[in-house]
């Protein structure tokens, strides 16, 4: 266990032994939290304890720190010194070689830092990555692809069996839409004539080689006249070409962003295989469905509107705000018929955690997926869905404007061709999900401070080159360190660690803390679905570990290596674990750490 959470169990057992005796449970002891305090002159750890147990024991935030306070000397021989703070904040102080006796135990047991397991190989589904099949893979989808399949990285690292998946919207109006568009583009190789393609239409290239392709190989064979939308003995055929062709663009767009699926789920699959009757049907036989109508849409004006008797879900009945409709007057299925159907067989693959990641401009669906998993599961499954807000991409300070309906956008396969996938997937997550992103393009291939990737990047690969250095030069070392590296970006820690007490820079102590905080960061992540916080967590250590290599810059007695053999071995030892922290932090991120930067 790591050093954060064996201090952090600790104080839970000795808070959860004073509880009065009246007092059963108490029922803000989870709420407990210790952590590296903001200001690092309040010590070396920072807990709660007091301020969230105040109201469970009936005393003030300060009077029960004063008790607490000599029960956690008790329990934790190391501390030095205990200082409380208002308005109840208990501040530990450790006693001289705390910290180096954690790195030594890190060092001797890597998977203290990276051997997390909260999942216990329970099976969780996230989708994340579903834009409508008609057209390629824009920028606009990137943020949220990228969103989720680091988070389902995370996941998987901390021990859930995670399945990523990708829904297509491969029925429906929107379907009707692109097929009349691949028709036009048809038209034109037929006639040889360049058409004007109106909205509602798709006017975007990506469809003319499509089109071309399948005048090469029929000819005029579908052709009726320059005007027509694709008539209904063609349907079929322009349907399945066009919905296999933009699948394929799409899936080329993932794999330009390193991201990959486990299953790529089709809507049409549940219309052709009668799924959405059958949850429907279900759903009736268990009365949470009714005929009834919907009140008039809010903030809408709909000419000479009537209310329409329909199927409805009793969504009311499990939080939502309002019943939804599963099917409209004409007999049709509405989409979020389609949307109980496709979960309603998540939950048949024995799916009981779910994530769903959507872009904003669909928060009004949090509530009704919730009703919906609730009620198909009888309240055993759980769903928790995300949204990510726009990004606004800009280049030479320029704003691009971006519409797949008027043909003007990105692909993301141009954007990555331009800045990198590493960029593109960190950059991404330097803001909260729910929060609008700025990506400057310039900044993306910017090999500076200015670019996150590289400030990270470029700390792996400083470090690499001081082991180099070291295993290159010719020094006298000790005959335990006198090894053989294969890599010489390599550095491999004698068993024998005593010399690492020679680290007492407060620098070398905070990157010492921040490297203790990795286990607790990465489970947060995962308990809260924020893998922005791996971006500030790298960023961060990064940023303690230049500051550490411009010491040597203005002072020789603080460089790497010296004359002083046991300090060498002991800033070497600490490089090795920083280093090693940056690249599994990077490889959650599916970025490959750079060895050597020029």
């Amino acid at each position: 266990m790591d050093i954060i959470n064996l201090v952090h169990e600790k104080i839970l057992n000795s808070v959860n032994d004073l509880k009065p005796s009246n007092i059963e449970n108490l029922t803000n002891l989870q709420k407990i939290v210790v952590e590296l305090p903001k200001n690092k002159a309040h010590g070396c750890l920072a807990t709660n304890a007091a301020l969230v147990m105040a109201k469970d024991f009936k005393k003030s935030p300060m009077q029960l720190a004063e008790n607490f306070k000599s029960e956690f000397s008790r329990i934790l021989p190391e501390i030095q010194q205990i200082d409380i703070a208002k308005p109840g904040f208990i501040n530990l102080t450790f006693k001289p070689g705390f910290w180096q006796n954690a790195l030594a135990k890190i060092t001797h047991d890597p998977n203290i830092l990276t051997k997390i397991n909260i999942g216990n190989k329970e099976k969780l589904n996230i989708e994340f990555g579903s834009p409508n099949p008609t057209g390629p893979l824009h920028v606009g989808h990137t943020r949220g692809a990228i969103y989720g399949d680091i988070l389902a990285n995370i996941l998987e690292f901390v021990g859930y069996d995670v399945t990523r998946e990708n829904y297509s919207n491969d029925a429906g109006s929107q379907i009707t839409v692109l097929v009349n568009s691949l028709y036009k583009r048809y038209i034109e190789c037929c006639t040889g004539k360049s058409l004007t393609i109106e909205k509602p239409l798709y006017p975007g290239e990506y469809l003319i080689p499509i089109a071309q392709n399948i005048h090469d190989i029929h000819k005029e064979k579908f052709f009726i006249n320059e005007s027509s939308d694709c008539p209904k003995e063609y349907f079929p055929t322009f349907k399945e070409i066009a919905i296999s062709e933009m699948s394929e663009l799409i899936k080329s767009g993932f794999k330009s962003l390193n991201i990959t699926h486990d299953v790529f789920f089709s809507e049409q699959s549940l219309h052709d295989e009668n799924v959405i009757s059958e949850v429907t049907n279900l759903l009736e036989k268990q009365e949470k469905t009714y005929i009834g109508s919907l009140p008039k849409p809010k903030g809408k004006e709909i000419e000479n509107w009537q209310p329409t008797d329909q199927l409805l879900f009793k969504s009311t009945n499990y939080g939502d705000d309002i019943d939804r409709a599963l099917q409209k007057s004409d007999g049709t299925w509405t989409y979020f018929a389609a949307d109980c159907a496709y979960h309603y067989n998540k939950l048949s693959r024995g799916f009981n955690k779910m994530i769903l990641i959507l872009g904003a401009d669909h928060g009004g669906y949090i509530k009704r997926m919730k009703a919906l998993i609730n009620a198909l599961s009888d309240g055993k499954a759980n769903i928790e869905i995300k949204t990510c807000q726009l990004v606004k991409f800009a280049k030479n300070g320029e704003a691009l404007k971006m519409s797949k309906r008027d043909g003007s956008f990105i692909t993301a396969e141009e954007v990555v061709k331009q800045v990198g996938a590493d960029s593109l997937r960190f950059i991404m997550l330097t803001r909260k999900n729910d929060a609008v992103l700025e990506f400057d393009i310039e900044k993306a291939v910017d090999q500076s401070k200015d670019n996150p990737i590289f400030y990270v990047q470029y700390a792996h690969a400083r470090i690499n080159s001081v082991f180099r250095k070291y295993n290159t030069q010719e020094l006298d070392k000790p005959g335990n360190i006198n090894q053989s590296v294969e890599n010489k970006n390599e550095f491999i820690p004698p068993k024998n660690l005593d010399y690492l007490e020679h680290l007492t820079l407060n620098e070398e102590l905070n990157l010492i803390k921040y490297l203790s905080i990795f286990p607790q960061t990465i489970t947060n992540i995962a308990k809260n679905y924020e893998p922005h916080h791996l971006a500030f967590y790298l960023l961060e250590l990064a940023g303690l570990f230049h500051a550490y290599w411009h010491l040597g810059k203005i002072d020789p007695d603080i460089r790497f290596i010296s004359d002083d053999q046991n300090l060498t071995l002991a800033r070497l030892t600490l490089l090795h674990n920083i280093k090693k922290i940056i690249a599994t932090g990077l490889n959650l991120f599916n970025i490959n750490p750079v060895e050597e930067m020029n």
